[in-house]
Parts: structure tokens; sequence; C-alpha cells
């Protein structure tokens, strides 16, 4: 696909990758972009449609599937899930850095795939206890989560699955660390104006999501990450 290299954003459920998204998507809506994904599932209290999910039926999302309009696509808990072609094509096509928050059976798809994306995994300090704090499960449903939230909390640990592993202990902190990561490990330049601090002059640079010219500069970091 082209268009800036994406992102996959992953980890257990309770590990805090939506409010973690959120909070990057508010200050850098003019560099990253979300793909929204699919689901079976129903919304969730304070959910919208075509914002937190594109909640479809089984049979739609099933058909779509089977025409290869998915990059990835898993089922969990009797719901599907899944990123769509169309999602992360629709982020690229406005030059932004497309964000991809799936599980870990999305990362090992899109593995097998070109997509070539970044890949940062995201885990809690404690699985339990978030999401019980969450408060949005049955018994049987925590269970078979946290069951799976330990076996992706393993697989993160494999050489090679992530780029960077954030533990999300306190929110401020991870963020910044998440900040650094996608300086560090994503573009050697996200140019915006008054913000840039240039390392060596050289040659000219600039980021595809920002107008902002960066003359002068092989490398440069951004004060606002």
């Amino acid at each position: 696909m082209a268009g800036p290299r994406p992102v996959v954003l992953s980890g257990p459920s309770g590990a805090g990758k939506s409010t973690l998204l959120k909070k990057l998507m508010k200050e850098y809506d003019n560099v990253f972009g979300f793909s929204v994904s699919h689901t079976t599932r129903n919304p969730r209290p304070g959910e919208e449609d075509g914002k937190d999910y594109h909640y479809v039926t089984r049979e739609v999302m099933q058909a779509s599937i089977d025409n290869g309009d998915f990059i990835e696509n898993a089922e969990f808990s009797g719901n599907l899930y899944g990123t769509s072609k169309a999602a992360v094509q629709d982020v690229q096509a406005k030059n932004l850095i497309c964000i991809l928050d799936i599980d870990m059976q999305g990362v090992k798809n899109i593995k097998c795939t070109d997509l070539n994306p970044i890949y940062i995994s995201i885990q809690p300090p404690s699985m339990e206890k978030r999401l019980r704090d969450r408060n949005t499960e049955s018994e049987e449903s925590l269970c078979r989560r946290l069951n799976a939230a330990r076996v992706e909390m393993e697989f993160s640990k494999e050489p090679g699955v992530f780029d960077v592993v954030i533990v999300n202990d306190k929110l401020e902190d991870a963020y910044g660390k998440l900040r650094e990561a996608l300086v560090e490990v994503s573009y050697s330049c996200l140019c915006q104006p008054l913000t840039v601090k240039l390392i060596k002059v050289s040659e000219v640079c600039v980021h595809p999501s920002v107008d902002a010219l960066c003359k002068g500069c092989i490398a440069c970091c951004c004060k606002h990450f």
C-alpha cells in the first residue's frame, strides 16, 4: 500500500491502548490517522459507529472477508474483528501515518502481508485489575479475556515480534514513551512549525503530513514529542 509507513498498536484487553490512542489523536490529528476496525459485537456504552468501530453483521463481515477486503481478521468471544484494506487506504490517502489497533492474531496475520508497519506493544502492569475496573464484562467473559491477555503477554516476549514494548503503569509516562517511540522508529522527520530542533545542516526534508518545510536538516526531532 502506498503512503506513510503504518504503526500497529497491540496489547491485551485492559492495557490502556484506547486511552493512549485518544490522547495521541487529540494532540497530533494532522500527523496520525486511526484505522477504524470492523466488528460484529454490539457497541459498548459511549462507543460510536464509525469512530470506535464499524459495527456490522456477521453475514456482511464474513462476505467481505471471503472477498479479500480485509488485511487481517480474527474471532474472539464469538465476535469477528478485523481491519479492512479500505480503512487503511483512507488514512494513507490523506498522507497521514495510519495507526492500527489490533490483537495478537491480527499481528500474526499482518506479518504475512506487505504492509510493513512498525509494531508497538502496550502492556498493563496488572491485567485483572484493569479489566475488573472497566466493569464491562461478565465473569465468564472476564475469564476469557484474562486467559487471552496472558497468551498475548507471552507472545509479546518473542524476539522480533515487536519493535517497542511499553508497560502502561502510569498513563503520562506511558504516553511519553509512546510519543518518543513513534518519533524514534517511525520517521526521521515529523516537522511542524515552530517546534523543530535542527540537528545537522545538510539537505532539505519534509514530512508528507505537514506543510512546514524543514530547510537544511538531515535529521530533526520535534520538541512537542
